[in-house]
């Protein structure tokens, strides 16, 4: 059993990755029918929930959408994507004693693809992506079973407001990082129990 559990979010935590996620939700809507997202404000509120609760209570037919993403994501061009580099010495401090986990929306396979490119791999014991299950509450929860944390023990690293009410629910702790996708005012808004000001100061928690 770890020190503490601490659960990384990626798109926006770990990579800045906004515009490349962005258009690949765009072609992806567009191959199964649906108008593209109309703007970046919009695309946003999308993670104000579980981004496929979200996209489900506009009727779009989330298995369908996924059968496109699979198609979709060999595709992009991970090249406009950057990683938040002064996160890797801190992950390997954190490493040395915690057990880290990545809980995204994305697939898996995106994700295995960055962290590869980016220096990210050795840090992490598990992924669990979109293909593991569509609810962040549901992932926690099989993460903090899967290496015996209680919640006061089990952080979830993050960056939408959709996040921390996810991870709330599934009663963990919450650090919003102002890097992110969702500006500081709407982080606030969500009531994480920890804003993250720079990656050092995960070592705080």
């Amino acid at each position: 059993m770890p020190g503490k559990l601490f659960l990384f979010d990626f798109d926006g935590v770990l990579v800045d990755s906004l515009a490349l996620y962005e258009n690949s939700v765009n072609v992806c809507l567009e191959r199964i029918g649906w108008p593209p997202i109309g703007t970046r404000e919009e695309f946003l509120d999308l993670f104000e929930d579980n981004f496929y609760s979200a996209i489900a209570k506009r009727g779009i037919d989330v298995d369908a959408f996924m059968a496109a993403s699979k198609a979709v994501t060999p595709t992009l061009d991970y090249g406009i994507v950057r990683p938040v580099t002064e996160l890797l010495p801190v992950l390997a401090e954190m490493k040395a004693r915690h057990g880290l986990v990545i809980i995204s929306s994305n697939s898996s396979f995106a994700i295995r693809l960055m962290l590869a490119k980016f220096g990210f791999e050795p840090y992490f014991d598990d992924i669990l992506g979109a293909d593991f299950n569509f609810s962040k509450i549901e992932k926690i929860l099989y993460a903090k079973g899967h290496f015996g944390t209680d919640s006061r023990h089990t952080w979830y690293v993050c960056d939408t407001a959709g996040d921390i009410r996810e991870a709330r629910e599934a009663g963990v702790m919450t650090a919003a990082v102002t890097w992110g996708w969702h500006p500081r005012e709407r982080l606030e808004r969500a009531r994480p129990d920890a804003m993250i000001e720079k990656p050092a100061d995960l070592l705080t928690l």
